[in-house]
Order: C-alpha cells, then sequence, then structure tokens
C-alpha cells in the first residue's frame, strides 16, 4: 500500500499547478527547491511527484516528502501549506 498525502493539501497542490505558480519547497530533510509547479504526475509504483521547471529544468519531488510549500508568486490564492508527517494509507 502507498502512502499518499491528505486531499486537502493535494487540493492546494493542484491549484499550484493550474495557475502556474512559482513555488518554494521545503523538504523533510530541510532541503529546498524553487521552481514553477507545473503538473502531479504517478509512477508505475502509485507514488505521487510535483513536476517543476527548475532553473536547472524539470525536476520531480515526491508528494510525501513535503514539510512546506511556499509560494512566491505576487497575488497568489494562498501564501503558504504546512504538511503534517501523518500519511494516510
Amino acid at each position: 500500500m502507498t502512502h499518499q498525502i491528505s486531499c486537502d493539501l493535494h487540493d492546494y497542490i493542484e491549484v499550484a499547478c493550474m495557475y502556474g505558480y512559482q513555488v518554494r519547497l521545503i523538504l523533510k530533510d530541510q532541503s529546498t527547491v524553487e521552481g514553477k509547479a507545473k503538473d502531479i504526475v504517478t509512477d508505475a509504483e502509485q507514488r505521487e511527484f510535483l513536476l517543476l521547471e527548475t532553473a536547472a529544468g524539470p525536476q520531480q519531488v515526491e508528494l510525501i516528502t513535503l514539510d512546506k510549500l511556499q509560494v512566491l508568486t505576487a497575488n497568489a490564492r494562498f501564501s503558504e501549506v504546512v504538511f503534517s508527517d501523518s500519511c494516510e494509507s
């Protein structure tokens, strides 16, 4: 069984992709990634990834590794989302 983030948190990521927000992701290991939110993709093991367009090119970040999402785009519909440690199975 795979771990996923809650539907409520998933919705924020979908909005970021829909509007092409520039985002900063803080991962659970406290590393950061910045880029334009493009899409959510799923691999063969049903893991979900946020596809970002970064300065270094496309990058995929697994959703369950997210600790915080900060929106860098001005006048966005939200500014920050904090992901809890609890995952749904």
